[in-house]
């Protein structure tokens, strides 16, 4: 027990170092540019369409912490520059909160999760934690269910039905992949690289073109490099490159928004009955990188905390590394829109609420209920009004807006 606990403590230590970190070390938002849509030939409308490397010790394509080759070398099919930080006009905020927007948000975030929970449930697979991978599993399911549900909401029961076949066998083909390199079956590997790249693609691609009018060459690359992506996760995860694995995870995730962005500004251009609003809007963009940026430090941490219990140092390092600067690039999209001050006091509360899950960790590690205990009253007595009152202040909300713990008394 006293090894474990520290263990623990070391962990926690590094992580609190990690968290708070270097306030002035910003970087501007990630994935904000936007593929563009307008000019792609649309051969029908949503309502017509009817669609039917191997783990080693050399480290993997990502290897470095800035994002990897494959993620740098996107084509952004004519992508916009990053969103405007001027507030969206017009009654309820204009396109911000418009069907349309709606629509690209919730594409983003989903494709985002797929991606976040195939890391973790290849990661479990890899480390051997059967019951976590199972869990992942499950969850992955789930959302690529979701993501079905939302194909065929616009394009119908056939569509939803095609969509669900081909996701599911690439998910399947990711599996065979992580099979195969946990076994180190490299006949196994090869195989689902091939499958992956002369079935998934070209059948995903079919289905994507026929519904949307995308052009075919701009989907298949799309589509390509969020296998190449994906695989450059897993093969950094097997050969236990931690800086590879967040480097090209956070790479991967962010590419998912260039397909879902690219899948909605089709969706709205095909029905813009259906879908009021406009997508591309830079409210609209500036929405869609905060929520981002906001799922993936949930995500983040949920690695850094895990591994942390988990006693996996080498990830535990590299996660918090990466929850880090998933915090600066929050940062600094606050002060593009509020200004220095308002950057370093968001980097102040965040990294101090970093901290007392940091706390709350530890605790937990140790079965300090103490510590727990006080963790929670920093969070909820510290942390809490300090942000309401933050955010409050800088954007006109009413500070009871953002106390969604606080029972309503009206």
């Amino acid at each position: 027990m006293s090894v474990r606990r520290n263990t623990a403590l070391a962990l926690m230590v590094a992580l609190v170092v990690a968290a708070c970190g270097n306030p002035s070390a910003t970087r501007a938002p990630q994935a904000t540019g936007t593929p563009s849509t307008s000019g792609a030939p649309m051969t029908s409308g949503p309502a017509s369409a009817e669609p039917s490397q191997a783990a080693s010790e050399e480290p993997s394509a990502a290897a470095s912490e800035e994002p990897s080759a494959a993620a740098s070398e996107q084509p952004t099919h004519g992508a916009s520059d990053a969103p405007s930080t001027e507030p969206s006009t017009g009654a309820g905020g204009g396109d911000v909160d418009s069907a349309a927007a709606d629509l690209r948000t919730t594409l983003d975030i989903r494709l985002g999760e797929h991606l976040m929970l195939v890391a973790k449930a290849t990661g479990a697979a890899l480390g051997g934690r059967t019951e976590e991978f199972d869990a992942y599993g499950t969850l992955l399911n789930t959302n690529g269910t979701e993501l079905g549900a939302m194909i065929g909401s616009v394009y119908g029961a056939d569509a939803e039905d095609e969509f669900n076949r081909i996701w599911s066998a690439h998910n399947g083909f990711f599996v065979d992949y992580t099979t195969g390199v946990a076994s180190d079956d490299q006949a196994l590997a090869d195989g689902a690289v091939e499958d992956l790249t002369t079935i998934y693609v070209p059948e995903f691609t079919t289905l994507i073109v026929s519904a949307t009018g995308l052009p075919q060459d701009a989907v298949e690359s799309l589509i390509t490099d969020h296998v190449l992506q994906t695989k450059a996760v897993l093969d950094a995860q097997a050969s236990k490159d931690w800086a590879a694995a967040y480097a090209a995870t956070r790479a991967a995730y962010a590419h998912m928004q260039m397909m879902g962005d690219a899948l909605a500004g089709a969706i709205v251009e095909g029905d813009p009955a259906a879908f009021a609003g406009d997508p591309d809007a830079p409210a609209v963009g500036l929405r869609v990188a905060l929520n981002q940026l906001l799922q993936e430090h949930l995500y983040l941490v949920s690695f850094a905390t895990g591994s942390a219990l988990g006693e996996r140092s080498g990830e535990f390092m590299a996660a918090g590394k990466a929850l880090n600067t998933n915090g600066t690039d929050l940062g600094a999209a606050i002060g593009q829109l509020f200004g220095a001050d308002a950057e370093d006091e968001f980097n102040r509360i965040w990294s101090a609420h970093n901290g007392f899950f940091v706390d709350y960790t530890t605790g937990v590690a140790m079965g300090d209920m103490a510590m727990q205990d006080q963790a929670v009253t920093d969070l909820t007595e510290t942390y809490v009004p300090e942000f309401a009152a933050f955010l409050a202040g800088a954007t006109g909300f009413p500070k009871r807006r953002y106390r969604s713990s606080s029972p309503s008394t009206s």
